[in-house]
């Protein structure tokens, strides 16, 4: 599964469509985000996701999790949203 990236500076629309194509796929996709602005923008896409895939009936949920990551030779922690279908 791939993992989507998010940033202080993405899109949540543009993340909410590649999260929804994502889904759409592999039912199911995980957001990967390291800080406030990122998790902002993530939990922003998932909600918009919501609604990009309510019309088909599909009722999207989100499990948040810690993962450490290897940035730069650096542990950081990063949240990581799961999504799946209820």
């Amino acid at each position: 599964m791939d993992v989507l990236k998010v940033a202080a500076n993405s899109n949540p629309n543009s993340v909410a469509g590649a999260l929804a194509g994502t889904f759409k796929e592999n039912g199911t996709a995980e957001l990967q985000a390291i800080g406030a602005g990122a998790i902002n923008q993530a939990v922003k896409a998932v909600a918009i996701a919501r609604g990009f895939v309510a019309p088909a009936g599909i009722d999207l949920i989100c499990i948040p999790a810690f993962k450490e990551v290897e940035i730069g030779g650096e542990e950081r922690t990063a949240i990581k949203f799961i999504v799946k279908s209820r």
